[in-house]
């Protein structure tokens, strides 16, 4: 499994839509957390978007997680960024492939 970091970009105009959509979309995560796919999630501070660290096979089964985010299916985030992320120090260390 890999670890990615999946960045989630916010702007003003979708603001309704994400707080219409933020109770499913935080149970969604809740669940995939409780089945070890996210590894943690959680807003920046700024409210300029959200960082999720995830767990999986590889970039197209990453994609298909994403796709089924009440956000990213209510049209309520401006971008997303990923990245394959190795931690090598720390809680999430054993995590990595």
């Amino acid at each position: 499994m890999t670890v990615f970091a999946v960045e989630y970009v916010y702007d003003a105009e979708s603001a309704a839509v994400r707080d219409e959509h933020r109770p499913a979309h935080r149970a969604w995560a809740a669940e995939l957390a409780e089945q070890g796919t996210v590894l943690a999630s959680g807003p920046y501070a700024d409210g300029s978007g959200a960082l999720i660290l995830v767990n999986a096979a590889d970039e197209n089964e990453l994609n298909s997680i994403l796709k089924q985010d009440p956000y990213a299916v209510a049209q309520g985030l401006a971008g997303i960024r990923t990245s394959a992320w190795n931690p090598v120090i720390g809680l999430l260390a054993e995590h990595a492939s």
